[in-house]
């Protein structure tokens, strides 16, 4: 059974997360309050809920959420930042007091799969990653909670496999399924590797457009771009009978992927010409044309449009999961 939901980072300038700074930001950003009221208007099952919105709140304040989400059938996942910036501190506080069973959390700053923009730093990376795995890992289980790791444009399957079997049960994934792309490899095969240690979903979907350095990764509603949906959870359903869903067009800025620079490949392990051909191969599906206008009205400096924007596609992403049969309520 599929539970999906919302998370705020396909609705960042709505909700206020990003904004030009004043006066160009959105003046009267919705946050939470406003969050919870799409998450009513589209029946939401499940609410991924920002560690940030929750850290100035009183324990008794956030209580009262957790009673107000229960009421209205919703059940709370807490969204942390980056693995290697921050201690899960907060993240573990909010999912106390929530009564949430899921931490999600990033693991690096790294984007469009370009390891080589890291420098140095990407070769330290994978060390805390590992030493923090081991300590969150364990207090989670000790916790009843599971640490579930993002693909965010920077490991590949086999690595986060590996992550997860290093932090034990305490430790899963939170599966993004557009960030297959960045990384080189198409969504089934991502899925196929990554599928017994999903525990959570973002919802992502991207229209490729192939440029004379890679592809550039489009943001567009869910179920109008390159990810095969139904042929991926067939796949995830093999391995669990309930997982929970969230809605997340991908980024205001698209992410430009580099592959045919030679230095893009820094630090990757071995692929083989059948699997990379395997993902350019996905990636012609619903593809933008090479003539097209990628650019969202962030990228154009339209931030008088950027909210229907938002609420438009998040929108016509919930209609598209629900006629692919994928979400009733939402």
């Amino acid at each position: 059974m599929l539970e999906v939901g919302l998370n705020p980072y396909g609705l960042t300038y709505h909700l206020g997360l990003q904004g030009r700074g004043t006066p160009r930001a959105n003046p009267q950003p919705a946050g939470l309050e406003g969050f919870i009221a799409l998450a009513t208007e589209l029946g939401a099952q499940v609410l991924e809920i920002w560690v940030p919105w929750l850290t100035e709140l009183s324990d008794e304040a956030v209580i009262a959420l957790r009673e107000r989400l229960a009421g209205l059938g919703i059940t709370p996942i807490v969204s942390g930042g980056l693995l290697v910036g921050e201690p899960l501190d907060d993240a573990f506080r909010a999912a106390r007091l929530l009564e949430a069973k899921i931490i999600r959390t990033a693991l690096t700053p790294v984007l469009c799969g370009d390891r080589n923009a890291a420098g140095e730093k990407w070769s330290e990376y994978a060390g805390i990653i590992r030493e923090r795995l081991r300590e969150w890992g364990a207090r989670a289980i000790a916790e009843g909670y599971v640490v579930a790791i993002e693909n965010h444009q920077d490991f590949t399957s086999g690595e986060i496999v590996d992550f997860c079997d290093l932090g034990g049960e305490g430790v899963g994934v939170t599966f993004d399924t557009g960030n297959t792309f960045p990384v080189g490899e198409a969504p089934l095969d991502f899925t196929r590797r990554i599928a017994p240690y999903v525990r959570h979903v973002h919802l992502k979907d991207y229209r490729v457009q192939f440029t004379s350095e890679g592809y550039r990764l489009v943001r567009c509603a869910i179920g109008d771009g390159a990810v095969p949906f139904a042929e991926l959870f067939a796949i995830l359903d093999q391995h669990h009978d309930r997982i929970t869903a969230v809605l997340e067009p991908g980024a205001l800025e698209a992410r430009h992927v580099r592959f045919l620079r030679d230095d893009w490949w820094h630090g990757y392990p071995e692929k083989t010409a059948r699997e990379f051909a395997a993902c350019l191969a996905a990636a012609q599906r619903n593809r933008l044309p090479d003539d097209a206008d990628y650019r969202t009205p962030w990228e154009r400096e339209d931030d008088v449009s950027l909210v229907s924007y938002e609420l438009d596609m998040i929108r016509r992403s919930a209609a598209n999961m629900r006629n692919l049969g994928l979400a009733e309520k939402i």
